[in-house]
């Protein structure tokens, strides 16, 4: 199976590639890095000939109000030339919850590009994946100074690059779902309860002092976006990934 990875150079975008070339199928990477413009189009028809299936991990540069016109253009420019290539499956990676955040604009933009997708004219699959381990730093960084580092107690269910890595390559490869698979971590924690943890792991003595209207998971409201009932659950837990990084 022919498979083209839209952003196959990033973070889970090269680990997928890299499963999937493992079990046997014919991965191409695919970003701007090698010729292709996702907003402008160009490199498209050349990135999708001959592919079976189209997963799209590209992301926006931003999180603010430009997001949902980056997703809108490049969701518009795969489908179209994905249909022209008769491309068999179109996989996209979302947010779990993302349809219940609506004060964020770029969860609106996920659920924007999702709507694009489902009403494209190729067979398709969503995976929806919790918070990644590896965006922990960068949290802390937002509402951190040289003293304490402010959070709010809002519920994640965070997990492993890795194993979203290994979600998507497994839809990749079976039939379109024509629906949703929600995958998260095997643990839930409160986000200021995860910052003292990785402060501690890290050996920052700064202190985390909770604060509801602290940082980009303030507007996310109760529990929306940890795992609901079906949701594959990995198996990486995030102090297991801690002392292995």
């Amino acid at each position: 199976m022919k498979i083209a990875v839209i952003g196959g150079t990033g973070l889970i975008g090269s680990q997928v590639v890299a499963l999937l070339n493992a079990g046997g199928h014919e991965a191409v990477p695919h970003s701007p890095s090698t010729g292709l413009d996702l907003l402008s189009g160009e490199g498209l028809a050349a990135a999708l000939a001959g592919t079976d299936v189209v997963v799209n991990l590209t992301n926006s540069p931003t999180f603010d109000e430009a997001s949902p016109a980056f997703f809108r253009t490049t969701m518009n420019n795969l489908l179209d030339a994905a249909k022209d290539a008769g491309v068999g499956h179109a996989v996209v990676l979302s947010i779990v919850g993302a349809d219940l955040v609506p004060d964020l604009v770029y969860y609106r933009a996920k659920v924007l590009q999702e709507e694009i997708l489902k009403s494209g004219p190729i067979p398709w699959s969503i995976v929806r994946a919790t918070q990644f381990f590896e965006f922990v730093d960068a949290v802390l960084a937002w509402t951190g100074d040289a003293g304490t580092v402010r959070l709010p107690a809002t519920p994640i269910q965070p997990m492993a690059a890795a194993d979203v890595a290994r979600a998507v390559a497994e839809v990749s490869t079976g039939a379109p779902l024509n629906g949703v698979r929600d995958i998260a971590g095997p643990e839930v924690f409160t986000l200021d309860e995860l910052g003292r943890i990785t402060l501690e792991a890290e050996g920052d003595e700064r202190a985390v002092v909770t604060d509801p209207a602290a940082g980009m998971f303030a507007a996310v409201p109760g529990d929306v976006i940890i795992a609901r009932e079906g949701a594959v659950i990995a198996k990486t837990s995030y102090r297991e990934w801690l002392a292995a990084r």
